[in-house]
């Protein structure tokens, strides 16, 4: 039952008794009972009265709270000029401008945290209380090659790219840095906020790529550097004066073949830096138009020499008789021969190597059916002076990659399955 309602009923009851009991009083009296019935009647009108200025608070109150059920802080009541009621209705007027001054301001927080999380330059997930993306910013999509529909939704365990398999290893709070093929490097990190009493995550992806080529570069580019100063300045001399020792005809014929060994063996290092300055004084690419595959075609039948003794069968599947792409011919041409070599090289005694061109996509794929490449060594690839060959150097991928990345062309080097490797770049 209503307040108003009790209040009602027990004036009513309060007043009917009050009737009752004034009629069987003052029954033989007709002046008191009629003096007794104007002033119930006046009690009446005084409850009556109060019971309006009571229930009036009430009133503004259920109005008030219908307008903060509704979510709307613009209903403001005027005063009335009655103390209590001014009271209540100051109270009431400074808590609704406080809401909505709070409200407006977390409406403009949530914009700038929105806007913020859109145009971040780094890749943002925000997960749902059950774990399943809930949001994903531009970067983060592009980060991970995928559309917005394509992971919405979706928990982590139902996507297999090779960057949330490592994100679902990682707790909140941690943070890994990991290379994918040797040649994108990203930043994991993953922590939590609370939305509503509960624990939400969200992962951040930055990629450092280039940030970690750029200091590699500056510091690998001082030591090669000092390095071919050092051997050049040394070089000279030496191989001067071997050379004036070796014109002496009092010299005998094991000493004239041990300088002839040791003048070979400062070429041969003075070749060997020679290849490290290289990978620091690459020029920026002069582009023009080249038809790619008549430079694959010269360059086939260039390595089908250098194959040697090795039985090696290429295959040459071109989809168009001419496919133009902007490039720096020679700086290419230096980089489809290495990618070329490292396949024979990858062939023990016999095999296969096919190249593919489609024009459509934009793409070269270089296959062999060599031992392909051991997933502890994938992350190393393209990393200067780090080789996996008995008497490598760690000179020609990353001689690729610098070059590669200098005309804008996306790659990769991965092994498929047992007997498949391949190497792909993208010419967009």
């Amino acid at each position: 039952m209503k307040l108003r309602t009790k209040y009602i009923l027990f004036v009513a009851v309060l007043h009917i008794v009050a009737l009752v009991l004034s009629y069987f009083i003052f029954q033989e009296n007709k002046v008191l009972f009629i003096a007794s019935e104007i002033f119930i009647i006046i009690s009446i009108v005084i409850s009556w009265q109060l019971y309006n200025e009571l229930i009036q608070p009430l009133k503004l109150l259920m109005q008030g709270t219908d307008a903060i059920k509704d979510r709307d802080f613009n209903v403001k009541f005027l005063l009335t000029g009655k103390f209590e009621m001014d009271e209540l209705i100051n109270v009431y007027n400074k808590m609704i401008d406080e809401l909505r001054t709070e409200r407006i301001k977390q409406e403009q927080q949530h914009l700038f945290l929105e806007k913020l999380i859109y145009t971040s330059p780094t890749g943002i997930l925000i997960l749902d209380y059950d774990e399943s993306i809930k949001q994903a910013n531009p970067k983060s999509l592009q980060l991970l090659e995928v559309e917005e529909k394509e992971v919405i939704g979706k928990t982590l365990d139902e996507l297999i790219h090779p960057v949330i398999q490592k994100i679902k290893k990682l707790k909140s709070g941690e943070a890994q840095t990991i290379t994918l093929n040797g040649t994108s490097t990203y930043k994991l990190q993953k922590s939590h906020f609370i939305d509503r009493g509960f624990a939400r995550q969200f992962v951040m992806i930055e990629e450092l790529t280039a940030e970690i080529l750029a200091a590699e570069k500056k510091t690998y580019g001082k030591v090669i550097r000092m390095m071919a100063h050092e051997v050049n300045s040394t070089i000279g001399p030496v191989n001067s004066i071997l050379q004036s020792t070796l014109q002496s005809k009092q010299n005998s014929e094991p000493i004239e073949n041990a300088l002839q060994v040791a003048m070979q063996r400062n070429d041969n290092l003075n070749l060997f830096m020679r290849n490290f300055a290289d990978l620091v004084r690459i020029p920026m690419p002069q582009k023009k138009r080249v038809d790619l595959v008549v430079l694959l075609k010269s360059i086939v039948e260039l390595m089908r020499l250098r194959s040697g003794e090795k039985k090696i069968i290429f295959h040459q599947q071109y989809d168009s008789p001419s496919f133009l792409i902007n490039a720096d011919a020679q700086q290419l041409e230096q980089v489809l021969i290495n990618i070329i070599k490292n396949s024979i090289e990858a062939i023990d005694e016999e095999g296969e190597i096919i190249i593919i061109t489609n024009s459509r996509s934009r793409q070269l794929i270089i296959q062999d059916s060599g031992k392909g490449i051991l997933p502890q060594f994938e992350e190393y690839l393209f990393s200067p002076f780090y080789s996996t060959k008995k008497d490598g150097q760690g000179i020609g991928l990353a001689l690729i990659r610098e070059i590669l990345m200098n005309h804008g062309f996306e790659f990769s080097l991965k092994t498929i399955h047992e007997g498949l490797t391949e190497f792909r770049i993208s010419f967009e």
